[in-house]
């Protein structure tokens, strides 16, 4: 099965460059999960602007937290050079995209293990305000220049050109998505010999696959556990999103490839708390829903 695959020689290069950044890719996840941000210092600080020490205090706080942010801003670039060797792997010549999925199932469970990380990650920060409110409290101090000798250090770890492309990823409802959809839509247009229907296809085809097994009374009772069966909704809801961003008219259309109304059908029947957050990522990061060719059918599904 595609959960146990193993890599071929040919796939070993870019199966080792991925496994090192999915390895990391779990403290990633674990350090997000324990975010706590310092909003009862900063609040404190806000308060008594006139007094040092819980400014001092408040300092102290929110530069461990923002060497934090920087480890996963710096992780999402390293997200992005995966995909992209991934995708080369997974559209280069001569086979069509079934056929390379067949082929490298360890690759193909490598890019669906990228999308599980990315939607987990995206959940994560969707409901942690903390992270914005820590962020911008650090720049607001840095530009005030009111504690220099300590901004010193803390330049060293985010200066200033880094905090603004900071800013900007945090700035998205969806920051790995974000990066993941702008690096599927970047190889596309470097890659001009390759037909777009390559990309496009190996993503509908994965799509296809976890949405198969998702409604398959015989696939399904082989999920031992709810993990799996997450594991498979996220990485559907990732390649739908991806294909959405890359394809000239998105997965909404009549003429998509995915089939959209099984694959939301499929996520309606789940418990919804655990499948919000998904049906939230079609809502919002998908670039077509509210196009004039999406299906009022469609439409109502998500509503």
């Amino acid at each position: 099965t595609l959960l146990d695959a193993q890599p071929t020689e040919a796939e070993t290069a870019v199966w080792n460059q991925v496994s090192a950044v999915l390895e990391e890719a779990h403290g990633i996840l674990a350090e997000l999960q324990s975010y706590n941000g310092a909003g009862q210092e900063i609040r404190e600080a806000i308060q008594n602007p006139g007094d040092l020490a819980l400014q001092e205090k408040a300092w102290n706080a929110v530069c461990p937290l923002v060497a934090k942010l920087k480890r996963f801003y710096e992780f999402s670039l390293r997200l992005e050079n995966a995909l992209r060797s991934l995708l080369e792997a997974l559209t280069s010549p001569p086979y069509a995209p079934m056929q390379h999925l067949e082929r490298e199932q360890a690759l193909a469970k490598q890019f669906a293990e990228i999308l599980h990380f990315t939607l987990s990650f995206d959940e994560l920060k969707m409901t942690n305000p903390a992270i914005q409110n820590d962020f911008s409290y650090y720049r607001r101090t840095i530009s005030r220049n009111r504690l220099n000798n300590q901004q010193l250090e803390a330049e060293n770890e985010v200066n200033n050109e880094m905090a603004n492309r900071m800013s900007l990823f945090y700035a998205e409802a969806t920051p790995m998505l974000k990066t993941l959809s702008n690096a599927t839509t970047k190889f596309v247009s470097e890659n001009k010999t390759l037909p777009i229907e390559d990309t496009t296809d190996c993503l509908s085809t994965m799509a296809c696959v976890c949405r198969v097994m998702l409604e398959t009374p015989e696939y399904r009772c082989r999920f031992t556990n709810t993990d799996t069966m997450l594991f498979c909704m996220r990485v559907m809801v990732g390649v739908i999103i991806l294909y959405d961003h890359v394809h000239p008219v998105g997965a909404f259309a009549k003429t998509s490839k995915i089939d959209m109304k099984g694959c939301i059908k499929v996520l309606k029947e789940q418990p919804s708390n655990s499948v919000e957050g998904l049906l939230n990522a079609l809502r919002y990061t998908t670039r077509h829903l509210n196009d004039d060719s999406t299906s009022k059918q469609i439409r109502a599904l998500l509503q």
